[in-house]
């Protein structure tokens, strides 16, 4: 029986495997952003979350753990120093799914699997809402009804004033043939000319 047993094993050894998601690990630290089937993301983001949390506290151990499960010194390297500074204050979830349409050849899920900190586009959407105090405050009950009564009033008064006739543009015909303005001032030119 296999209760209690999540892993996803990929259809691979158990080598394989940790090569593999080591591999895949190393690549989404060096490029920020990486294309993959679904399944492998989902596996992905479990092996490489844990080691982002490590790489918050910087002394040798943690570094030698991390070593152990990457295997390569200059993405170590760049986890401590460029990827735990981004995320310093992230409490977790360092990583963004997205998925994509399905491969051709053998019709797999595809994702995108990015770290959510370096990805611009909802970081500055996140950065501007970070901005506004958002304040919850409790007001009356009587004054949410003065302006809900006041806004259908205001509504209605917009309807009756657009006349329906106005809603209809007018095409206007234009002549087959017309001649230029530009050509009209050249034909006036050369009469002056002679």
């Amino acid at each position: 029986m296999r209760h209690g047993k999540k892993i996803n094993h990929l259809g691979r050894t158990d080598s394989h495997r940790k090569a593999m998601l080591a591999n895949m690990a190393s690549s989404l630290i060096l490029h920020k952003r990486i294309t993959t089937t679904l399944a492998k993301a989902k596996a992905l983001r479990t092996y490489v979350e844990p080691l982002i949390t490590k790489s918050k506290n910087d002394t040798t151990h943690s570094r030698r753990t991390v070593f152990s499960y990457l295997k390569d010194k200059e993405t170590v390297t760049i986890l401590f120093r460029e990827v735990a500074e981004k995320v310093a204050n992230r409490p977790g979830g360092y990583t963004r799914i997205l998925k994509l349409a399905n491969r051709l050849g053998d019709n797999a899920e595809m994702a995108i699997i990015e770290l959510v900190d370096y990805n611009t586009t909802f970081t500055q959407s996140d950065a501007s809402k970070a901005g506004k105090k958002a304040t919850r405050r409790r007001g009356s009950g009587a004054s949410k009804a003065k302006t809900a009564s006041a806004a259908p009033v205001a509504a209605a008064e917009e309807v009756v004033e657009t006349p329906v006739e106005e809603a209809a543009p007018v095409v206007e015909e234009t002549p087959a043939v017309e001649e230029t303005p530009a050509a009209e001032e050249n034909a006036a030119e050369e009469k002056t000319e002679e």
